[in-house]
């Protein structure tokens, strides 16, 4: 019976599994997982309810007080879950700074001193932010990089190191250049020989080794030619290795397609250096195996609940040689079954639970050896002597930083992943470590729980291993608890004495492994087992040259502050990237709150204004009046033939939309333009007229085919009364009224229409509701605000039509030809 530590959703899982489902556990729960990485494009693709439905998100552990710790976010919509993520999510450190900040007074009151030893991907700004706050609040701060030993910071706290003086460090990690050359060819090779090249006169080793690699499985797993097949829409994944390989100075890519059965076969774009590349992304397996026979690793990113499926399947194949499972959380029954069949297949699986692998100058897994500015820190561009095995992954990558600082750098390394049953273990890549020349010495990280490192002293004492091995297991902490102690890894659990990290580094130490007293050490002694080799002739180091230059992606560029970018598009109107949408500045739960309307969303909108209550009632009044005047108009008509002729809603309403202009229903604009104008220059209504009749022009918003002074528009009637009866001013009404008195005496259809009446309102209501300016009322009368009104108020009359006509049934309209007055030329009839 074994322990296994398992994520929150792991549990889960296993309890809708294995409880009966006619309980109320029936409700199977939905998740999602994100991380810093994460494609939210992909993931809503993957998990389209995340849209639709009321989400709760937390770290998925088991973390004490998770809601009072503010850990937890609940009844959120999805863009709520991005807001509550953002300062969470991968941004410890701004955390760390703002607790430092809260409770200076207790920290200086105590006398406290930080240390901060840190890493990965920008790690630079945080230690100079962490610095920045020291100086700030006067607590004194101690920061340091890679160039520390990550646990060194431990000795100097407690008073058994010296604190050295750091130089000022950089402000960034942007070791990416453009290339200045401007070729567009591929890199030359960045060293002048090989640290792993054999050589004619190397000094062979004291004993002969006898054969160690078990049949069927290759002592080498990577070169400079291998081919892989990404299992899963990894795209950061993938452009990390492409950006590998073109450092690495390879010929061709690494990854030659990609597996995603989610979609449909297809292309994705990548860079290769800084030109774009195209790589297939296939179905199904059996199609990328078919088309890529070069192929023989499969790096599989499949989830939990589909890595094993999708292992078995690639095992049939057999062209693949070695496989990575990237996915933690596999049933150990099933993880036994996958080796089982590897061993029958002579398969090599690096996992499950891993971060993958890395051969330096050949080929990397995933993500393994963390962004570029890490893999050209730590010198993995290029292949060292030094080959290493690990069961963690995040700490294979400070093994890169420690071999790269120690030694000529890293041949091979190996991360097997902390599950209690790995694909495969220590001793499988000792071996091979073992058996490749290039390999002058072994580093192996163990931890505690297992006894896989016995196997290694066990192949000394036997003659197998003759390189000289630096092995440490993690966990000797565990000694000093009073009950068992369960580690991150699955596996990292000591059942029996001999499975203690003490017990093995003695057994280790015994049979003549280089064994430093601590971790802090390791890096020592690593160094000195080297310069021994150096200095026997064993290791010869080749001269460096400095590594090719890469292009910087656009939005890491971006996100150090290196760049910056004109935006494509500007917006002051609205804003759903917060946890809800803003109109105008305004909350959308503010607007629902203070019932603003149809016509008080529409001021923020359009007018970037929160409007007075008559405004707003006076523009859902204009919709309401707006809304239809009868099929027979041409923008009815039209949506009513297109309707007919089958097609849809958006099309059907684009038709009658586009029959909007001066002769229908756009004459709002020009009427408030032309009422406008007249009224602003000081003529008098009279003269108005005169003088329009004088350039022969119409006076827009003036007549009506059916209505008249006799037959009054009550549409009109309706607008008037409201807006005389709460406008603070309506000089320009006034004004129009005049006009249509003048006009009907001449001829009693030629009132003030609907849209002449809406015109010459809207400029009075901008002019003078108190939140315009004049310049911004006119500007608003400039830029064809007014016609949005008809725009969107007939829409929904279009729409009206449109439905009806479908709920009617109606067939293909063909016009009747008695309603058409064929004229033909005078010599052509009968």
């Amino acid at each position: 019976m074994s322990a296994k530590a398992i994520s929150e959703q792991t549990g889960k899982e296993l309890l809708y599994k294995f409880i009966c489902t006619t309980s109320a556990i029936q409700n199977r729960f939905k998740y999602a997982r994100v991380t810093p990485d994460t494609d939210w494009a992909r993931l809503l693709q993957d998990h389209p309810w995340l849209l639709s439905q009321n989400l709760v998100v937390k770290p998925d552990q088991l973390i004490k007080r998770r809601g009072k710790l503010g850990l937890v976010g609940v009844n959120l919509t999805l863009d709520g879950v991005k807001s509550w993520l953002k300062p969470r999510l991968g941004q410890e450190a701004t955390g760390i700074v703002r607790a430092i900040r809260d409770y200076q007074g207790p920290l200086k009151e105590h006398e406290v001193t930080i240390f901060v030893r840190r890493g990965g991907p920008n790690y630079q700004e945080g230690l100079r932010v962490m610095g920045e706050v020291g100086k700030t609040t006067g607590i004194p701060i101690h920061v340091f990089g890679t160039e520390t030993h990550m646990t060194a910071i431990v000795g100097m706290a407690l008073g058994h190191r010296p604190i050295p003086n750091q130089p000022p460090t950089a402000a960034h990690t942007a070791n990416f250049l453009l290339n200045a050359s401007g070729s567009t060819s591929t890199p030359a090779p960045s060293r002048t020989a090989s640290f792993s090249e054999s050589r004619a006169d190397e000094v062979a080793p004291a004993k002969k080794a006898k054969p160690a690699m078990p049949q069927g499985k290759s002592a080498t797993l990577f070169s400079r030619h291998t081919k892989a097949i990404v299992w899963g829409m990894q795209t950061r994944a993938v452009q990390g290795m492409l950006d590998f390989d073109y450092v690495c100075s390879r010929d061709e890519p690494s990854v030659a397609a990609m597996v995603y059965p989610f979609t449909g076969d297809h292309k994705q774009k990548f860079y290769w250096g800084h030109k774009e590349i195209l790589i297939p992304v296939f179905k199904n397996m059996a199609d990328a195996m078919r088309k890529h026979p070069e192929v023989d690793v499969l790096i599989n990113f499949a989830s939990l609940r589909s890595a094993y499926d999708s292992t078995m399947e690639t095992m049939n194949y057999t062209q693949i040689r070695t496989i990575a499972i990237i996915a933690e959380g596999i049933p150990e029954a099933l993880t036994r079954k996958l080796i089982k069949k590897a061993d029958q297949k002579g398969v090599t699986i690096i996992g499950p639970a891993t971060v993958g692998g890395i051969k330096p100058g050949c080929f990397k897994i995933g993500n393994t050896g963390g962004m570029l500015d890490n893999i050209l820190a730590s010198k993995l561009y290029r292949p060292g002597s030094v080959a290493y095995v690990s069961r963690s992954g995040g700490m294979s990558n400070e093994l890169n930083n420690i071999i790269s600082r120690t030694t000529d750098g890293v041949f091979e390394g190996v991360a097997i992943g902390g599950d209690r049953y790995p694909g495969s273990t220590f001793m499988d890549h000792v071996l091979r470590y073992q058996d490749t020349p290039g390999v002058k010495m072994i580093v192996v990280l163990g931890e505690i729980g297992g006894t896989e490192e016995y196997k290694i002293c066990r192949g000394i004492k036997e003659g197998r291993l003759t390189k000289p091995i630096v092995c440490w297991c993690i966990g000797t902490c565990a000694t000093m608890f009073s009950s068992e102690v369960q580690f991150g890894h699955a596996g990292a659990c000591a059942n029996q004495a001999s499975e203690t990290a003490v017990a093995k580094n003695q057994a280790l130490k015994e049979a003549g492994v280089f064994v430093p007293q601590s971790f802090d050490e390791l890096g020592e002694i690593i160094q000195s087992v080297y310069e021994d080799l150096v200095a026997n002739g064993v290791i010869v180091p080749a001269q460096e040259v400095p590594p090719p230059t890469v292009p910087m992606d656009y939005s890491w560029a971006r996100e150090l502050g290196l760049i910056r970018k004109p935006a494509s598009f500007m917006t002051s109107i609205c804003d759903e990237r917060g946890q809800e949408l803003i109109y105008a500045g305004m909350p959308i739960t503010e607007v629902f709150k203070e019932e603003m309307g149809i016509g008080g969303v529409l001021g923020l909108l359009w007018f970037q204004k929160r409007l007075p209550k008559y405004s707003c009632q006076f523009i859902e009044m204009c919709l309401m009046v707006t809304a239809d005047h009868g099929p027979a108009v041409s923008g009815a008509h039209n949506t009513i033939i297109c309707a007919r002729a089958g097609k849809d809603l958006v099309s059907s309403l684009t038709s009658g939309l586009l029959t909007i202009g001066d002769r229908f229903g756009g004459a709002l604009d020009a009427a408030a333009k032309m009422f406008s104008k007249a009224f602003d220059s000081g003529i008098i209504p009279m003269e108005f007229v005169n003088k329009m009749k004088k350039e022969g022009k119409l006076i827009m918003g003036i007549g009506h085919r059916v209505k008249s002074i006799n037959n009054p528009d009550m549409r009109v009637q309706i607008l008037k009364d409201y807006v005389r009866q709460h406008f603070p001013a309506t000089p320009l009404l006034d004004y129009a009224l005049e006009v249509e008195k003048i006009t009907t005496s001449k001829k009693p259809n030629l009132i003030l229409n609907v849209d002449g009446l809406i015109g010459v309102a809207f400029v009075d209501m901008l002019r003078n509701c108190g939140s315009f300016t004049r310049e911004e009322a006119d500007e608003y009368i400039d830029i064809g605000a007014l016609n949005g009104i008809f725009v969107l108020g007939r829409s929904m009359g279009f729409i009206g039509h449109y439905l009806d006509q479908k709920r009617l049934k109606q067939g293909l309209y063909r016009h009747p030809w008695d309603d058409i007055s064929y004229v033909l030329p005078e010599h052509m009839s009968m």
